[in-house]
């Protein structure tokens, strides 16, 4: 593959508590490179980033790429303002960690950093289901939950770049304990540990139901989402009530952003109607009166393999053109 002057190649990356995948994006939203680091072996962010810029250099002379106008990272407790991770609890590199100007000082192009459901977000309204939308939501459901918000097509930072933590937005009042250290936190309900702490609260109930022979260690998501397509009434009543809890929250956000649709990405969406059924309806019951418009509650249109890569290189390949 040979450069040419009329196209904009970038870098997303998608850095995550166990791996980090970094791509080479052109400007269609196409990944033409793809590789990835263990993020989980790292414990000094200096040598992660100097890892991370040797694989971005070498995607480069693979393909024959002299030129990138930019890299887009979402991590988590990423700073679009400060350019940093901060505090971020599933690394093992703690503290304020400066990111951005540490990658900048080896490569010497411009890089954007936020967080990965803000780079999420940004990747559906450029390549996905929100193209052409001017105000959206998204909420990431997978081990945690996090929140990313487009307003007039500018993505929500607040003043200190941390704006959009919906998963942290307290549900149940009084409720689980959460790991940023509130109780009750969305995160603790809508999250893939949210439901398995649901369903097990329930087998407690229900100790002749077959899940309930199945060792907790050994009892996953997947089999849930199986045995409610199968009938099973604890799983079925376990997506019920995180629909529940996750249409509340749904009602929650539209009340201070009035969005044309709200996207929800990740793991947990695989389980499907069993889910989105219960969300929408808890999502219809909760939403304020005056909506009166129809506002979608849809599925990320995303490539899933792609998702994150894209999300991060979107910053930068949208600045560019």
């Amino acid at each position: 593959m040979s450069t040419n002057s009329n196209t904009f190649f970038s870098i997303g990356i998608d850095i995550g508590g166990t791996n980090t995948d970094i791509g080479l994006v052109n400007a269609n939203g196409v990944v033409i490179a793809r590789s990835n680091l263990r993020t989980a072996q790292y414990f000094d962010a200096q040598l992660f980033v100097n890892d991370m810029v040797d694989v971005v250099r070498k995607l480069m002379l693979e393909n024959n790429i002299e030129k990138i106008t930019g890299i887009g990272i979402g991590a988590p407790c990423g700073n679009f303002h400060e350019g940093t991770i901060e505090d971020a609890k599933n690394l093992n590199f703690r503290g304020k960690t400066p990111l951005k100007k540490m990658i900048e000082a080896q490569l010497h192009v411009p890089i954007i950093v936020t967080n990965d459901a803000n780079a999420a977000v940004y990747g559906e309204m450029i390549y996905g289901g929100a193209k052409g939308m001017k105000d959206v939501v998204m909420f990431t459901l997978g081990t945690g939950v996090g929140g990313g918000i487009i307003i007039a097509g500018k993505l929500l930072y607040g003043s200190d770049g941390f704006a959009g933590e919906l998963g942290h937005a307290t549900l149940v009042p009084f409720g689980r304990k959460c790991t940023c250290g509130n109780a009750g936190c969305l995160e603790m309900y809508a999250s893939i540990r949210g439901i398995m702490q649901t369903c097990v609260e329930l087998l407690e109930q229900f100790s002749e139901n077959e899940l309930a022979k199945i060792p907790r260690e050994a009892l996953g998501l997947k089999i849930i989402a199986d045995a409610a397509y199968n009938g099973n009434a604890v799983a079925i009543e376990t997506y019920r009530k995180t629909g529940e809890w996750l249409g509340i929250a749904l009602a929650n956000a539209v009340a201070f952003s009035s969005p044309e649709a709200i996207f929800l990405m990740g793991g947990i969406v695989k389980a499907g109607e069993i889910l989105l059924k219960p969300t929408r309806e808890s999502f219809a019951k909760h939403k304020l009166f005056i909506y009166k418009n129809d506002i979608s509650v849809l599925t990320s249109q995303l490539n899933e393999n792609d998702a994150a890569i894209l999300g991060a290189a979107s910053l930068v390949i949208n600045k560019n053109q």
